[in-house]
């Protein structure tokens, strides 16, 4: 081992959290569950360097090639391989991989290879194959079923295969049957474990926002929450909910729930595309509403959200944008009129709470005539915290606006039948 090499391997053992350390014993899948920050992306880093150094997961034959997973193909980039804590940071200069973006492809010095790979591409781990894999925040990826079992087909080289798994937990399938797997080694942190580590400005005044909730039991404190009292929706709901494909839409619209703020500090802008299927809406039990896509943002200027509502308008042939309006009256219609004096708009005004709003769209789901078509973690998140108290969860906000306008109210018709996905 070179010295480079050697001093940071040594570093690492000293400094690491138990959390972090590779367990030892019989292990198929090494899962590390954690609040934000608990330093799984390091560990998984980590992980990645030692298997390369030594030379396989117990294969010393040939050189390991190694799956990098994540939810997309720009986090399996920016996070798991040229992040602070990704693969390049943490390798001294001597054994550091080269990255070839056009291949999207990872090499050492010592000719192991790894390759990055995206959640929202399911298939693109077809024809693949790999003695080891590092999968990252796997409770967000879009399809993770899909995706999950190619890699698994995927994972046949060598005489044990073996994968590391570091997320913040989700109630998900697929997480469930991660946990209860006897060759799954399961190992547990908080962001307070990190803390040494992390901002303290974090803690006073971001953290703190969420101490002592379900959600900050989730985010921070890495524990599996199945349902939060008072809110409307469940994760089974959401999960029997979610499919990969859709079928022709007859209706898409985008809505929007803009900021009361702009500028870098502006809260968040809602912005999600939903479409349904039917002739009109109410139109019986057939009718079926596909949530699309979550293009939501913060720190927008009322012009940088409008683009951002036209640009998924357009993209997605919608009908209409709906535009909450009671912001600013009339003022979030003019912008997008000013940007696209040829869009749809549909200005609701919010007359109840945002919990009253919301009860009929959760009954929709209740009745199983909405669809998730893949994940929205953030927006999941927002539906099944939202008690009615907390901050605004303007991402739900826009979910209802959508669902509303294409499920509980009689529409303006257009013609014409949607594309398949």
């Amino acid at each position: 081992m070179k010295a480079g090499a050697q001093t940071a391997s040594l570093m690492w053992r000293l400094n690491a959290h138990e959390h972090q350390q590779e367990p030892t014993g019989d292990w198929t899948t090494w899962l590390i569950l954690g609040g934000r920050g608990a330093g799984k992306t390091r560990a998984g880093a980590e992980w990645v360097r030692h298997l390369v150094r030594r030379g396989g997961a117990n294969d010393n034959r040939r050189k390991p090639a190694v799956a990098l997973v994540a939810e997309s193909y720009a986090d399996a980039r920016e996070i798991m391989i040229e992040g602070p804590s990704g693969i390049r940071a943490i390798t001294a200069e001597r054994s550091r991989p080269a990255y070839e973006a056009s291949r999207r492809r990872l090499v050492w010095p010592n000719g192991a290879v790894g390759y990055a790979f995206s959640a929202d591409d399911p298939d693109g781990l077809r024809g693949y194959q790999f003695s080891a894999a590092w999968s990252d925040e796997v409770c967000k990826w879009p399809y993770a079923e899909e995706t999950w079992s190619n890699l698994q087909l995927a994972l046949r080289l060598g005489d044990k295969p073996r994968q590391a798994v570091t997320t913040t937990p989700r109630p998900m399938a697929l997480l469930k049957r991660l946990i209860d797997a006897p060759t799954t080694h399961v190992d547990r942190a908080t962001t307070y474990d990190n803390r040494a580590n992390l901002s303290e400005a974090f803690f006073s005044e971001i953290a703190s926002v969420y101490e002592g909730t379900a959600l900050g039991r989730q985010e921070l404190l890495g524990e599996l929450i199945d349902d939060i009292p008072g809110a409307l929706w469940t994760w089974a709901m959401i999960e029997a909910a979610r499919i990969s494909h859709y079928p022709p839409l007859s209706r898409i619209v985008v809505a929007v729930d803009p900021p009361a703020t702009s500028g870098p500090d502006a809260d968040e802008c809602g912005i999600v595309v939903a479409g349904a299927t039917g002739a009109a809406n109410g139109s019986g039990s057939e009718r079926v509403a596909y949530v699309l896509a979550d293009r939501s943002a913060a720190g927008l200027s009322p012009r940088q959200w409008a683009e951002k509502a036209l640009a998924a308008y357009h993209e997605f042939e919608a009908d209409r944008l709906v535009v909450e309006v009671n912001q600013g009256g009339d003022m979030a219609k003019a912008v997008i009129a000013q940007c696209d004096p040829t869009a749809a708009i549909r200005g609701v005004h919010a007359s109840r709470g945002k919990r009253l709003r919301a009860e009929p769209v959760a009954a929709l789901y209740e009745r199983g005539r909405v669809r998730h078509v893949g994940a929205f973690s953030k927006l999941e998140d927002q539906m099944t915290s939202y008690a009615g108290s907390g901050p605004s969860p303007d991402r739900l906000d826009a979910l209802v606006w959508a669902l509303t306008d294409l499920m509980l109210i009689p529409p303006a018709p257009r013609p014409g039948v949607r594309r398949l996905s």
